[in-house]
């Protein structure tokens, strides 16, 4: 390993399982030296199994619901005294959609869905940094990131509202992270990762098959879980100290293609 967060103290949202990015992002932020809280809400608590992986990285869970200011709140202030002093990372890795997990198509969704999934999956963010700002909670040159994806910027029918909650979460991104730098030498990026299979990913209709055309797509092949973590940790690190208000593409080229050799031979 490289120590490239040896000493680094942070918090992590998102964990659910060994699919999560944010799980994997929580195994290598410990690989590389670093110590966090983990957190997540507490329904998804009870489906996960967040427990084994605060085993593994010796760090220490405080259920909070990151559409709450309280619950973030406490759950910042909790995380300062666990870990001795201001946070030096943070990792938001929370999406969700009602409207896709019940079914309604965006052309006739329903709206109070909308609103809950628009919550969780964006304005939760402004809410987390608003917190941190606030109390001054983030060490100088600290840094944070979001996960988002490229239906922010391009049509996939089938991530239906959830497009629109990740371009509203790379807006967030961008305008928080100009106070955030302007007044406390934050950084705050977002990376718009390739079509990963974890338990959000696969609820998405035509999952599978999207993941194979992306693959077939990209001239890296698509960027796995793990991948993204590696790539998060540098965003942690002091590597990228002047990198922010960016939205990141890894994805293995795929952002940048019309169409590849693999794709026009399934058609000719």
């Amino acid at each position: 390993m490289y120590n490239l967060v040896k000493g680094k103290k942070g918090i992590i949202f998102g964990a659910l399982n060994e699919h999560s990015i944010a799980w994997k992002v929580a195994e290598r932020a410990h690989e590389e030296g670093a110590e966090f809280v983990l957190t997540n809400a507490p329904i998804a608590m009870r489906m996960g199994e967040l427990n084994a992986l605060a085993e593994k990285t010796n760090s220490q869970i405080i259920p909070a619901d990151a559409t709450s200011v309280e619950d973030l709140e406490n759950l910042v202030e909790k995380s300062m005294n666990i870990l001795g002093g201001k946070i030096d990372f943070v990792l938001h890795s929370i999406g969700m959609s009602v409207n896709v997990r019940k079914g309604k198509h965006y052309t006739d969704p329903k709206y109070d869905f909308t609103t809950k999934g628009w919550d969780v999956s964006a304005v939760s963010f402004h809410k987390t940094m608003n917190v941190l700002y606030n109390k001054k909670a983030m060490n100088k040159w600290g840094s944070i990131v979001a996960l988002t994806y490229m239906a922010a910027q391009r049509v996939f029918p089938d991530y239906n509202d959830m497009a629109d909650n990740k371009a509203y979460l790379e807006s967030i991104a961008r305008s928080f992270g100009y106070f955030f730098g302007r007044d406390h030498k934050v950084r705050v990026n977002t990376i718009s990762q390739s079509p990963t299979p974890t338990t959000a990913g696969t609820g998405v209709k035509g999952f599978d098959g999207f993941i194979a055309y992306a693959e077939k797509m990209s001239p890296l092949g698509n960027a796995t879980a793990a991948d993204c973590a590696d790539y998060t940790i540098s965003l942690f690190s002091d590597l990228t100290k002047k990198v922010t208000l960016q939205n990141l593409f890894h994805d293995g080229g795929f952002s940048n293609m019309g169409v590849s050799d693999a794709v026009i031979k399934k058609f000719e």
